[in-house]
């Protein structure tokens, strides 16, 4: 018991790790002090252009990914393993790091659902591509998608895993509640992918 609420503790301190903000720094950029201040993967992109903003998400992707895949690999019960997911999560959405100012956790929850269904987070991906690309909110599509993921981990007979993703399907609609202002507004920003993807 004691080793696995050590584990959560430290899926938390990596989960903190804040990809998005240190490698746009690299590159002069601080990502609290453009865009959307958002100190996550989408407004790394579009601050920092897409090599580092895909390597951003990537390794905000793997910080939770590890966490879990080495919580199943160390034989943790699965509620230990799904908690050690969640607090990666919330480590990302409030990292002590940076004085609880963090992103708002869809890339590292997609590592945590590759970690534990990897059906699930193809789910997640292509709901996610597919109304990026259409509607070109990336906000919208991260909530859809999440909430996607959730219904599918229940029909894969993932119960807990499902009330897991409940629990971050309403972190993520809490994080997102600006953006959903915006969109009710008809004043979200868009992104276009397919032109982000041929910059420099």
């Amino acid at each position: 018991m004691i080793n696995e609420i050590l584990w959560i503790i430290l899926s938390y301190l990596v989960g903190s790790i804040p990809f998005s903000y240190i490698l746009p720094h690299l590159k002069g950029v601080d990502v609290r002090k453009v865009g959307s201040g958002n100190v996550g993967g989408t407004n790394a992109l579009r601050a920092a252009g897409p090599l580092i903003g895909f390597a951003s998400m990537f390794l905000d992707i793997a910080k939770s990914f590890v966490m879990v895949l080495l919580a199943r690999l160390m034989g943790f019960p699965m509620p230990f393993v799904l908690l050690s997911g969640t607090a990666a999560v919330i480590g990302h959405d409030y990292p002590i790091y940076m004085k609880f100012r963090g992103g708002k956790g869809v890339a590292s929850t997609l590592g945590f659902m590759l970690a534990v269904n990897p059906f699930v987070a193809l789910g997640f991906l292509v709901i996610w591509l597919i109304l990026t690309l259409t509607t070109k909110y990336v906000s919208l599509a991260s909530m859809v998608g999440i909430g996607f993921a959730l219904v599918l981990s229940f029909f894969f007979g993932e119960i807990y895993f499902g009330f897991a993703l409940i629990f971050l399907f309403v972190l993520s609609v809490y994080r997102h509640h600006e953006n959903i202002k915006r969109l009710v507004n008809r004043r979200e920003n868009k992104m276009d992918l397919i032109n982000m993807l041929k910059q420099k």
